[in-house]
């Protein structure tokens, strides 16, 4: 079922998007050479828990830590380690939630670690635009096949492929709910989208084929061809003057 919110709501929303905005952003400082994922995950837990918020991730459906941050081929929902240095050349996503009083923002973004290729650049820039392609297209009245739609004629204009497997979803007072948003789909078709809606628009762009594989650990999400990925996020409500992003800093 889909939970509309009301203005108060969506208010207390913007508040929660704007602490995991704000974590995301110390993270992505903090990716550079020589610093492990670690590192990185306890800045981002240390930023949320001082603001009195919690992070949404931490011990969700069993997940060790703060952020997924997942590098190269990962996808998705990489552990942070103490092991896992990064190195010149990297290119690091990061995805952080963060519940405050009562709701979750989520957010991620890929960074690169220091100078990296043209062709990790390349896959990022489209990544990154893919999500603003289809956040233009969250409009009142639209229906999710248009989101969806709008990434994919980005996304496979530039030679890339979207992850089939793993879509955005709703979020609210749960991190995941109804609906969900794929990266993918026909313009037209699927849920319309109605003001308070609110949802997590979520990319997830490989530079080879679109097919992924989970790791026995049970989270790392990685791509099957050993090629690139990149993710990015918000979390954004759909309003009568159009599509409004909840997970921003200010």
């Amino acid at each position: 079922m889909v939970v509309l919110k009301t203005s108060r709501e969506l208010e207390a929303m913007r508040a929660a998007g704007r602490i995991s905005s704000r974590a995301l952003k110390l993270a992505g400082e903090a990716v550079e050479p020589g610093v492990s994922t670690l590192e990185i995950d306890r800045i981002v837990r240390k930023y949320i828990e001082e603001q009195g918020a919690t992070p949404s991730f931490l011990n969700y459906g069993g997940f060790p830590a703060s952020a997924c941050i997942s590098v190269n081929d990962v996808v998705i929902h990489g552990i942070p380690r103490k092991n896992q240095i990064l190195k010149q050349g990297d290119i690091v996503s990061i995805d952080v939630g963060a519940f405050y009083e009562g709701f979750h923002g989520d957010n991620a973004w890929t960074f690169p670690c220091g100078e990296v290729s043209r062709e990790a650049q390349a896959l990022m820039d489209a990544t990154r635009e893919s999500l603003f392609e289809g956040i233009a297209a969250a409009r009142l009245g639209n229906r999710l096949g248009d989101i969806g739609s709008a990434v994919q004629r980005y996304v496979e204009a530039r030679g890339y492929s979207v992850v089939r497997d793993f879509v955005g979803h709703g979020v609210g007072a749960e991190l995941h709910e109804d609906p969900s948003v794929p990266n993918y789909g026909t313009p037209g078709r699927g849920v319309r989208l109605l003001p308070g809606m609110t949802i997590a628009i979520e990319p997830m762009v490989n530079a080879g084929v679109h097919t992924v594989e989970v790791l026995p650990d049970k989270w790392t999400t990685v791509t099957t061809d050993g090629k690139l990925s990149a993710h990015f996020e918000h979390t954004i409500a759909i309003t009568p003057d159009g599509p409004v992003i909840l997970t921003l800093p200010d």
